[in-house]
């Protein structure tokens, strides 16, 4: 098998964990009368690590998953997290962000597409959905719950006494053997 073969049984495998954990068990859960959608997020981050097309390619299973699962106008969610997904890799493919609060914010602006893409592609077929401060306020609780940041220790990184790239290098290895100059 060829790691293009590989690396699109793995975004498929992900992209169906991410619809059914959704489905099962985030979706039960609410925190602040919403609950905290792993779509954007998961498609975010796969356009992040591996590109644009992965990530765009991952958006649409995703989206096509979630549409069939909750049996909704088919192509809508899919067409957003395509949007998600290659907006996210050329992010890295044009920035390179090396930045720790890059993934916070690029979650925030993901969960922010598919609430307002969702409700204006609803209003926009037509769907008799109330349009209302409830639905801003609802897209806004779900842009903060989605962008929690889980334990602020854990973004820390590391700062290593040693000096040198790695802790597990002496200082010989890091830096070659010094010549005497005279």
């Amino acid at each position: 098998m060829t790691s293009q073969t590989k690396l699109a049984l793995r975004l498929a495998a992900l992209a169906f964990a991410t619809v059914v954990i959704q489905q099962a068990a985030i979706s039960q859960i609410s925190v602040f009368g919403v609950s905290a959608d792993l779509g954007p997020l998961v498609v975010m981050s796969v356009g992040l690590l591996a590109g644009s097309m992965a990530g765009a390619i991952m958006g649409f299973s995703a989206g096509l998953l979630v549409d069939i699962v909750l049996f909704q106008t088919l192509g809508v969610t899919s067409l957003l997290y395509i949007v998600i997904g290659y907006w996210s890799g050329r992010v890295r493919e044009l920035l390179d962000p090396a930045h720790g609060l890059v993934p916070l914010a690029m979650g925030a602006g993901a969960t922010a597409v598919a609430g307002f893409g969702m409700a204006l592609i609803q209003f926009l077929l037509g769907v008799d959905a109330p349009v209302s401060v409830l639905l801003l306020q609802q897209i806004f609780v779900t842009i903060l719950v989605n962008t929690l940041p889980s334990d602020p220790r854990r973004r820390r990184r590391r700062a290593y006494t040693t000096g040198g790239l790695s802790p597990l290098q002496s200082s010989s290895q890091r830096f070659g053997t010094l010549g005497r100059s005279r």
